[in-house]
């Protein structure tokens, strides 16, 4: 995702590195998902297909962060 975050990423891709990297995912019922990492930063991602460019960067910074 760093290398590529134009690339063709689907909530599935995103709901894989957040399980990955430890993230807490909640989705109650709407199209936006709440992602949050170990220190209590969080970024809402709205789970249309494909996810923009700039949702994957933060992902990968909020990701980052925790580690």
């Amino acid at each position: 995702m760093k290398a590529n975050p134009k690339g063709d990423w689907t909530p599935g891709n995103v709901k894989t590195i957040a399980n990955a990297y430890g993230l807490t995912i909640r989705q109650r019922g709407t199209s936006h998902a709440v992602l949050t990492n170990s220190l209590g930063q969080h970024l809402t991602i709205p789970f249309h297909k494909p996810i923009k460019t700039l949702y994957i960067k933060r992902l990968v910074e909020l990701v980052e962060a925790s580690l």
